[in-house]
Order: structure tokens, then sequence, then C-alpha cells
């Protein structure tokens, strides 16, 4: 490889050092490297939409959790001591010598990160890192020696009595306040340096707010200004988005959101928190309905107070009207007329769960169910609902009896099932043929609850309620059995996939935020 490329590897060389330690927690040790300093984000312009900050010398619970997942995931005892050798191993194979322990852990410090910038046409145009260094002088020793190693001499500059190098493609690079910095252009590299100065992402309000209540062992936070990448992609929400979002009660223009890591021994937690909602985010705990759907399910998720909420969107989108089709104040008289009250159908249904089961194309199947305060609403539901569709013309419709009452839809776009809406008891189904109904009334058979997969899943969120489920082996098996033979990108993922035990998310609110869990559970 020619020196002039390898040149450009400076700071690709210092990020995988980085992700050697993140991922396995090399280097951790009392007697060398590592002391904190600077935050990253203090570097990063206060208008950066997008903020990824890292721990880069895990402690204590969190790096052995770490390491244990290395073994369970690919079987590996010390993937941070692997990483290093393939990188000096690289190196050499290059033309250098790249001593790891010497040149890069005495300087290294405790975090790093990279935010990105300019998003345009569905992509970022711009981005900046900086990594924490303990020991500036030796920091700024390993990054000259490796430019000056190289054949063609890197542009020297200065800038507020920052000195730094601009390489052949124009990545920037300077040791300054405790960070290597470096960015893709030099303009983006002053911006950096004016941030270390002045105003920055680490104060501004809008990042300290979101982070303010992070997880203490969180191995990387990922901080996005919703708002904010809307301004910078230069859009603005046409009307007819903007009464989709209104219904939902979502308020992009100052939203933030947080994504944290969390490693846990036999799982990976991912939190998630955002005022995407405003002042009342979606809450309630749907939970119990989960757990009473078929244990068969692939997979499943629930809803707490989905009628509420619907009637919340109903009235948003009465008040706004439709346009171009329906005007302000018409929708829910219109319909009201013709036979149907969304405001009663809304007003019964209380909370809602999907689940799908099958293991292959002929045999998937699935269903809606909703849950209501009475038995009588369930069924005046279903009657209103399918005495509209009759008067409305709709060919197809057909009564059904027996333990579970409600109508039939059949047409030849359908395929060879009918679509199923029935009642029985307090609980409304909507599925793909009588079988997938009937799976949502049975009584008798197992339910999710009693699934070990799914109790591992509510002990992993603890708290936090459960509010979907997917079973890993069985979706495995599904996807096996939908996705096209030879597929060489499945194939390649499936040794990992086959290590999943389940997926579950868990939601709650709380104040102005709505927070979520995702667990990956393992093998």
């Amino acid at each position: 490889m020619p020196r002039s490329v390898k040149l450009r590897l400076v700071p690709f060389l210092l990020l995988a050092a980085l992700a050697a330690l993140f991922v396995a927690g090399c280097g951790g040790s009392d007697d060398g490297g590592g002391s904190g300093g600077t935050d990253p984000a203090s570097v990063a312009p206060a208008t950066a939409p997008v903020f990824i900050d890292t721990t880069i010398r895990p402690e204590g619970e969190t790096k052995t959790n770490i390491e244990a997942l290395a073994q369970k995931i690919a079987g590996i005892d010390n993937l941070g001591e692997l990483i290093v050798e393939e990188l000096e191993s690289s190196a050499s194979d290059d033309g250098e010598e790249l001593d790891f322990e010497k040149e890069v852990e005495p300087w290294l410090g405790d975090e790093a990160g990279i935010f990105l910038q300019e998003y345009e046409e569905d992509d970022f145009e711009g981005y900046g890192a900086a990594i924490q260094a303990s020991d500036e002088e030796e920091a700024r020793s390993f990054v000259n020696e490796q430019i000056e190693a190289d054949d063609e001499a890197a542009e020297d500059g200065s800038y507020d009595g920052v000195d730094f190098k601009v390489q052949e493609d124009e990545t920037t690079i300077g040791v300054f306040d405790g960070v290597v910095a470096f960015a893709q252009n030099e303009a983006i590299f002053k911006e950096m340096v004016d941030a270390s100065n002045g105003e920055n992402l680490a104060g501004s309000a809008a990042y300290g707010d979101a982070t303010a209540d992070l997880p203490s062992d969180s191995a990387a936070d990922v901080f996005v200004d919703i708002g904010g990448l809307i301004d910078e992609a230069g859009a603005e929400i046409d009307s007819d988005t903007q009464l989709f979002l209104d219904s939902l009660g979502l308020e992009p223009d100052e939203a933030t959101a947080v994504a944290s890591v969390v490693p846990g021994s036999n799982h990976v937690e991912i939190d998630f928190s955002t005022d995407l909602s405003g002042e009342n985010p979606p809450s309630g705990d749907a939970s119990e309905l989960l757990g009473t759907l078929p244990g068969t399910a692939v997979g499943a998720l629930a809803s707490a107070e989905f009628g509420k909420r619907f009637n919340e969107g109903i009235d948003q989108i009465d008040k706004e009207g439709i346009p171009g089709s329906v005007p302000p104040n018409e929708l829910k008289k219109t319909l009201k007329e013709a036979g149907i009250d969304l405001e009663a159908i809304a007003g019964s249904i209380g909370d809602v769960g999907l689940y799908v089961t099958g293991n292959s194309e002929k045999t998937l199947a699935g269903a809606l169910v909703m849950e209501t305060d009475e038995e009588s609403e369930a069924k005046n539901t279903v009657s209103n609902v399918g005495l509209f569709l009759r008067k409305a013309g709709i060919s197809g419709v057909t009564k059904i009896s027996g333990e579970a009452s409600g109508f039939s839809i059949r047409s030849p776009e359908l395929g060879r099932q009918p679509v199923v809406v029935a009642a029985k008891g307090n609980r409304i189904a909507i599925g793909y043929g009588l079988a997938s109904v009937g799976s949502a009334f049975e009584e008798s058979g197992k339910s999710l609850a009693d699934n070990a997969a799914y109790k591992d899943a509510t002990s992993a969120l603890g708290s936090t309620p459960i509010a979907m489920f997917v079973n890993g082996p069985s979706a495995l098996n599904l996807a096996t059995a939908l996705m096209p033979a030879g597929d060489e990108g499945f194939e390649e993922a499936k040794p990992y996939l086959q290590k999943i035990e389940y997926l579950a998310l868990g939601s709650e609110a709380s104040d102005d935020l709505a927070t979520a869990k995702l667990i990956v559970g393992l093998k």
C-alpha cells in the first residue's frame, strides 16, 4: 500500500484502537492510561444534530458483562486483545510498526465522541470526533510520528493557537484541550476549536436535559436532535404529515431523543428516551393483555389505552379536516349519519394487542385483539361495524355465529381465507381466517406468560412493563422459510441470529418523557 494512502488511516487507526478498548475493556488497568478529562461533547458545535459518546475504558460489572457477551456471541475470550493484535499485524503488513501498549495506551483517556452534521439528501456530509487524551504530549507525539512516517507530508496549519495537520484527503487532526480531535475537513476542525472556547453541545440546554439521566452503566450513548435534523435537511413538514403527527400527539420541531447501550451478562439492553410526544406522552400498562396472547406466537405486541389515543387522534383530524377530501368538523358528523359512531367505538376500546403465528408462508397467521370494558360493548361494536359495511354495499360480508359472534369478509383480493371480525366476552379479534381469530379467544392452551423466554424477558425488563415480545428461534425459523434460498447476507448473519433467545421491548412515561427498553436476550 502506498504511504500516501496509509496517511489517511491515521484517524481511523485511532478509532480502531478505540473500538478495541470499547468492545472488551482492554487496557483498563490501574497502572496505565485513562484519567478522564475533557468531555468530548465540549468540542462539538452546539447545533450538531447527532452525537455519539462512548466509554473506552469500561470498569467493574460493565467490563465483565462486555467480555461475557463477546464470549457468548463470538466465542472469544479476550476480544480486545484479539483486535489489538489484528491492528498491529495490519500495520506491519503495510510496512509500519505499531506497538499499541507503548504508543497508544499511555495517552488514551476514558471517553470518545463523534458528531455528525449537515444532513442533506438522506445523508450526513460532515463529521468530527474527539478522543480524550490523558497526556497531550504523548498523544501529540503519536500523531506526529504517524504523519512523519509518510512520504508525502501533510500541510501544517494553526487556528486560534491550535496547531493541526491537513492530510491529502482533507482530514484534519490536532491535539488541544485534552483531546485528540479530527474532522472531515479543516473548516469543521476550526468549528471544534471555536466550540471548545465558546458555545458547544455540552453546554446546550437541549443536550443537557436529554442526557441528564443516562444509565450509569451504559457503554455508549447516542443523542439525536430531531428538530435540528429537520432544520439541517432544510425541510418543512407538509400539511398532511403535520396532520398525521398532530393526530398522534407528536411534536418534532423541538424534540430530542437519546439511546444508551447497556451490556448485561446474558443480554444487551438499549434504553430510549424522547420528548417527541410533547407534554402528554403515551402511558399505561398493557402487559397483562400481552401475556394472555397465544404462547405459540412468533411475535406479539400490546398498546395500553388505545381507544383513548384513537379518540384523541380522531378529534384532531376532525378539527383540522382532511385537505381535499373532508372539510373541518365534518368527519365524525358524516360517518355518524352513515351509521358509524367513531366516538362510541373509540370509547369502548381499551388495550390492544397484535400477534403473529406460523413457521412458513402457508401457515402464517395472526390477529388484532382489542379489549372492552364490558361484553356488551364488544358485541355492539362488532355488530355496528358489520352493519355499516353491509349498508355501504361492501360485497362478501357474511354474519358468523357460535361461541364468537361477528362477520367475515371474503373476496378474491384477500386470498383463500376471509378476514374475520368477531367478539367473545370482552374481546374483539380481527384476523385472517377463522383459526387465527379462534386462537385469540382460546383459554385452555398455553399463553405467552407460560413461555420460559417470555418470563426471562419480563425479568430482564425489571419494573418496565413489557409491550413487545419476539421468540428468537421461532422468528428465525419463519425468516428462514420466507427468505430466498441462498441469500448470502442472511446466511452470514444466521449463526449470530441463532444465539438470540428473545427480543423484548418495554415502555413507560414520566413527566414529558416517553422511555423504552429494548432487550436482546442471548441463549
